[in-house]
């Protein structure tokens, strides 16, 4: 956790996903890594939970301040 220069909780994470789907007849094992970040009382909500726990997330998708990778901004967190 840290804090903006405005004082606004602020959490910095990394979202891993694996699923399989179904591509050209067969089964094929999908992985990801996605950085995300986390604002205000929805940060320390998320600081709060279990490294590695199962969520659901809405957000959206922006560049980040580099340019030169994507941060998914978590708006909010369900679990599993």
């Amino acid at each position: 956790m840290r804090y903006t220069p405005a004082g606004l909780p602020a959490l910095n994470l990394r979202l891993e996903h694996e699923s399989q789907v179904a591509e050209a007849g067969g089964l094929r094992t999908v992985k990801v890594v996605v950085k995300a970040a986390a604002f205000g009382t929805l940060a320390e909500r998320l600081a709060k939970q279990a490294i590695g726990s199962v969520w659901k997330f809405n957000g959206f998708l922006a560049n980040a301040r580099q340019g030169k990778s994507v941060v998914f901004h978590i708006q909010d967190f369900l679990q599993d």
